[in-house]
């Protein structure tokens, strides 16, 4: 009797610098550190890895660091950048733009601090012209912090 053996999945993944010619974004505010699986067309999964070296833990709060809500939303709205640029086949240029324009059902179920990896997946539901719209979810040690879903727009400048 022959085994088959069992063929590992082929993950598609993208380094910081690929990240980088994808999305606009730069310090502080690129919220995308890696992202290990995505298909075409489909999903997306990243992570951001949390530090108390974020900007954002000198104000919130300084004695107890939550990772804002509205910085994990929009991690998660430039992990639907990173999906829709590469189910296009383009990049960001000088006279198209990639806005967040909508949030329905979002939901934050646990705070995020530092030392924390959030771990962002995207699902494209649907895309009707230049408006997307995505299932998203974050989540940390395989137990979701935020979930919402989310709708971008690409316009001309």
């Amino acid at each position: 009797m022959t085994e088959n053996p069992v063929t590992p999945s082929i993950l598609s993944q993208m380094d910081i610098k690929e990240i980088l010619e994808h999305l606009p974004h730069r310090y502080p505010f690129l919220l995308v550190d890696r992202v290990v699986d995505y298909q075409v067309g489909n999903y997306l999964q990243a992570y951001k890895n949390i530090t108390i070296n974020e900007p954002c833990f000198t104000g919130h709060f300084p004695n107890n660091p939550i990772f804002p809500g509205v910085l994990i939303l929009e991690s998660l709205a430039q992990a639907t950048g990173l999906l829709a640029f590469k189910t296009l086949g383009t990049k960001p240029s000088d006279n198209t733009s990639y806005f967040f324009v909508g949030i329905d059902a979002a939901r934050f179920k646990k705070p995020v601090v530092p030392g924390d990896q959030l771990v962002l997946d995207v699902k494209l539901l649907k895309c009707k012209r230049d408006i997307w719209k995505f299932e998203a979810s974050a989540s940390v040690d395989s137990v979701v912090v935020c979930s919402a879903e989310l709708m971008c727009a690409q316009r001309e400048a």
